[in-house]
């Protein structure tokens, strides 16, 4: 405890450096900036302050809505602190710069002439109004990005629409059409209507089966509860199939005891029957349609650098005939490192996870986002001939919900329809 207590007080007093940095800068302002830039600049540092020690304190707010909104108050604060003092940092070294020259210059003025003391030899270079202007504003863009993510990004659901073209794909299941939604993460929403609109989307579009692939949570079962009668709508004349993500283990909260965390899996696992969804636990179902089929393949969490709870060859077992192969696996990192390695006539992964980060540029043919420094692939359709020559496809979705912060800027929120097409 007393450890927590000695980071947070470091935190605090680091954050409290930053912003009196920021804060005494703008006191420089013509007044009608300064007031409501300084109000802005004080409210975040109080907030971010006061999120900080209720975050470090409370220890049950781990997952929670209220504990996102908290995050996303310090989040935003070193946002607004950042892009404002890029400015304030400008003008300081450009006012050094200025202060060194006339240490120079005032060296040629005659002893004889010079009359002021130490004191005064001292010269005030004043800071800039235009830098000091361009700091107040720079610091309103993430306030307003935030704001905007929030309340408008959170929720705002996008159809995209991928033909995948098979070669093997029986003619029964030509123009077959699948829906995928990825990430819920219930225990985030704080706009139950338009969960509910979401899920009304995605009816409209009448697929023939529905994918879900993981982290329906973000830490306990219980986060789903409320949410179960919205999620319970989805139907689909062939199904609704569903797998496990890293977030739906409950690895990320400190458990009273291993038994705690086992019936916490067993009543996520609950969750899904009780929504009607078929949960695959490394196994297999094969769709069987005018004497033709194809096999869905679900695996548990695999992922490179998370919990490795999955095993592909036990959920391979059975669908070795099938000639169209569907895998559901939360990890796009799943896809490099055993499927196109190890089992090569797997014709389609679908993912989730990396949520498009929440944040990035997709416009024509620019697709950036942070989180493509981490993930090789982290959105949209990726395809790779393998060693017979067969390609073999990656989905991954950019997320239905979101985690820590609580909206999206530039990456809504997916619902992806594929239409399955013979070549």
């Amino acid at each position: 405890m007393l450890s927590r207590l000695m980071v947070l007080l470091l935190i605090v007093v680091l954050f409290f450096g930053v912003d009196y940095y920021v804060y005494h800068a703008l006191r420089t302002l013509p007044e009608s900036f300064r007031r409501p830039a300084q109000w802005i600049s004080l409210f975040f540092s109080i907030g971010s302050i006061v999120s900080l020690v209720l975050f470090f304190l409370i220890p049950g707010l781990q997952g929670s809505v209220m504990r996102n909104f908290l995050m996303t108050m310090v989040f935003t604060n070193l946002l607004i602190k950042l892009f404002a003092g890029i400015f304030v940092l400008l003008d300081d070294i450009i006012r050094l710069g200025k202060w060194v020259v006339s240490k120079f210059t005032s060296s040629d003025v005659p002893a004889q002439v010079s009359t002021t003391t130490p004191q005064d030899a001292a010269p005030i270079i004043p800071r800039s109004e235009f830098l000091i202007k361009a700091a107040a504003i720079a610091g309103t863009v993430p306030l307003i990005g935030v704001g905007y993510g929030i309340l408008l990004g959170a929720h705002d659901y996008r159809v995209r629409r991928v033909t995948l073209r098979l070669p093997n794909l029986p003619r029964s299941f030509d123009g077959l059409r699948i829906a995928q939604i990825s990430d819920i993460h219930s225990g985030s929403f704080f706009n139950k209507r338009a969960v509910t609109g979401g899920v009304d989307m995605l009816l409209k579009e009448k697929p023939d089966m529905i994918f879900f692939t993981g982290d329906l949570v973000n830490n306990i079962a219980e986060e789903v509860a409320d949410y179960v009668p919205i999620f319970q709508k989805l139907k689909a004349p062939l199904g609704v199939f569903s797998t496990l993500g890293n977030h739906d283990y409950g690895d990320y909260v400190n458990w009273e005891s291993a038994a705690a965390k086992t019936k916490n899996l067993q009543d996520l696992m609950h969750a899904h029957k009780l929504m009607g969804w078929d949960l695959l636990m490394d196994e297999n179902r094969k769709i069987v349609q005018s004497g033709d089929e194809i096999s869905i393949i679900g695996i548990q969490n695999w992922g490179r650098s998370f919990s490795k709870h999955g095993n592909l060859a036990k959920a391979y077992k059975g669908a070795e005939d099938a000639p169209v192969k569907l895998l559901l696996s939360h990890d796009p990192t799943h896809w490099d490192a055993q499927v196109r390695s190890n089992f090569q006539d797997i014709d389609v992964a679908f993912a989730g996870h990396t949520h498009g980060a929440q944040f990035g540029v997709e416009i024509g043919n620019i697709h950036w986002s942070p989180v493509k420094y981490a993930y090789k692939q982290w959105a949209g359709l990726y395809q790779e001939k393998n060693d017979v020559g067969k390609t073999q496809y990656l989905y991954v979705n950019r997320g239905y919900g979101y985690i820590g912060f609580p909206g999206r800027v530039g990456m809504p929120p997916e619902i992806t329809i594929f239409e399955l097409k013979t070549v």
